[in-house]
């Protein structure tokens, strides 16, 4: 999964995990300090967030203090908010909430507007119907229309909410409309690393602010990821012995544990 555990991925996970509920802007200083609790150095830090104000993720603000600080803009908020339905979901989805697809047609004028499209409708978790035709679970339309009017993609796609009436068996056709081997290899890999993790943390009664905050932060990093290269499919039209139920069970485990440990650690000074 592209940017996972890299500098400025930890820091967009920090935000959405702790920075956007603190009052005020992050002083540079102390994203420095939170950021080297999960091994990001200073130039890292500095560079990273360089390139996130350049992409209007973050907004340079003064503290209270008069301390240098940024803040998240608004349509970092947004993406956040969106993320956090993914994020944070709570039970498998139902088949009968049903599909929404996305079709579109761009004109061969600006045919590389279709590489765009392609590449953010599969960063979604779309899966490939048919060229042209992509499908995702119903309950990522709302995310879907606002990334496709903030990309400003939207006058190429019509959007529909539908079911599957055949004519193959919806678990078959959900078969080639995703690559579900290598979702599957993606939620082995979260596993791999983050069990044994939780195995440690169930194994003893304390939990420090400073270990559970590097902890939940490097879990968060690597699982928020994963609920877009996989958009949670209906348990029944998945394979036996599906590993996405496993992990995302370790991340809720993790998460309930380490999150409001991490929070303390997170505190900043009076600004």
């Amino acid at each position: 999964m592209a940017e996972q555990q890299t500098p400025r991925s930890l820091i967009v996970t920090f935000y959405g995990a702790y920075g956007r509920r603190l009052q005020g802007p992050v002083p540079v200083a102390e994203l420095i300090r939170l950021l080297d609790a999960v091994g990001v150095d200073a130039p890292a830090v500095r560079s990273s967030v360089s390139r996130l104000k350049r992409r209007g993720l973050l907004v340079p603000e003064r503290t209270g203090q008069g301390a240098a600080g940024y803040a998240l803009s608004g349509e970092a908020r947004r993406l956040l908010d969106d993320g956090d339905r993914r994020i944070y979901a709570e039970g498998p989805p139902s088949v009968r909430d049903g599909w929404v697809l996305a079709v579109f047609s761009v004109p061969e004028a600006e045919r590389s507007k279709r590489h765009v499209l392609r590449s953010q409708l599969a960063r979604l978790g779309f899966g490939t119907a048919a060229p042209g035709v992509w499908i995702a679970p119903a309950r990522l339309y709302e995310e879907t229309r606002h990334t496709l009017e903030r990309l400003q993609l939207d006058r190429y796609v019509d959007l529909f909410r539908g079911e599957h009436l055949g004519f193959a068996a919806t678990a078959e056709s959900v078969a080639r409309w995703w690559d579900l081997a290598a979702l599957a290899k993606l939620h082995r890999e979260f596993l791999d690393r983050h069990e044994p993790v939780l195995a440690a943390w169930e194994s003893r009664t304390d939990t420090p602010a400073e270990e559970a905050y590097r902890d939940y932060l490097l879990t968060l990093d690597s699982w928020r990821h994963l609920p877009y290269a996989d958009p949670v499919l209906p348990p029944e039209l998945l394979p036996p012995e599906w590993p996405g139920s496993r992990s995302a069970e370790v991340f809720g485990r993790l998460h309930r544990r380490l999150r409001d440990a991490g929070a303390r650690f997170a505190e900043l000074p009076d600004a």
